[in-house]
């Protein structure tokens, strides 16, 4: 891992744990993933890379505990994971924020430190991508993203169109599985098979 940034310069880890989850069943955060809450893979990962990191939600979304990490609180409206992203631009002090969903378990530390110290070529986002395909909540968001980013969740543009219009650099990697997010009860069996392979492999060593 590279070493880390000056604080005042290094982006402020955000979790987006805004979204409602309908599709497993809601309380996303919380949902049990070999036997530990589903938000906690991606925390974990994430206060490993950065010194400051944040969990911003709705008000109503019940949040495991955070060991630490800040809890901000976005509007009701509109529910778009772009609003999250303007809100948290405008509590992080005029510092970048490094975006990942809750739903991925399997991004790395790695993985963040690099996107954090990743050349964004003057532009306002740098983003993940895999085999050409950008994924635009695993990016760095700076401040002069933030009136497009409101714009768009206020008009319901889609994710993928509202990061495209940012024109991002790109943070290219070759490995899907970091990328893996769980969005229904199939995915969530995956993610625990997928676990289990990890651990068997890590033991054999």
């Amino acid at each position: 891992m590279p070493p880390p940034l000056i604080p005042n310069s290094q982006p402020v880890g955000l979790l987006l744990a805004g979204g409602p989850g309908l599709r497993i069943g809601g309380d996303k955060a919380n949902v049990a993933l070999c036997g530990q809450p589903l938000l906690h893979y991606a925390l974990g990962a994430m206060k490993r890379a950065l010194h400051d990191v944040a969990v911003i939600a709705k008000a109503d979304v019940v949040l495991p505990q955070l060991d630490g990490a800040m809890v901000w609180i976005e509007p009701d409206e509109p529910v778009h994971p772009m609003l999250g992203i303007c809100e948290a631009l405008a509590l992080a002090g005029g510092r970048p924020v490094l975006v990942c969903p809750v739903d991925m378990p399997f991004v790395t530390p790695e993985l963040l430190a690099a996107l954090a110290a990743a050349d964004a070529t003057g532009r306002p986002a740098v983003v993940v991508a895999c085999h050409g395909t950008p994924r635009p909540l695993l990016g760095r968001y700076q401040p002069t993203a933030a009136p497009r980013l409101l714009q768009a969740a206020r008009n319901g543009v889609p994710v993928a169109d509202a990061s495209r219009a940012l024109d991002p650099a790109l943070l290219q990697i070759e490995d899907e599985t970091e990328l893996f997010d769980v969005d229904t009860p199939d995915d969530l069996l995956q993610a625990s098979a997928m676990l289990g392979v990890q651990r068997r492999s890590r033991l054999a060593l």
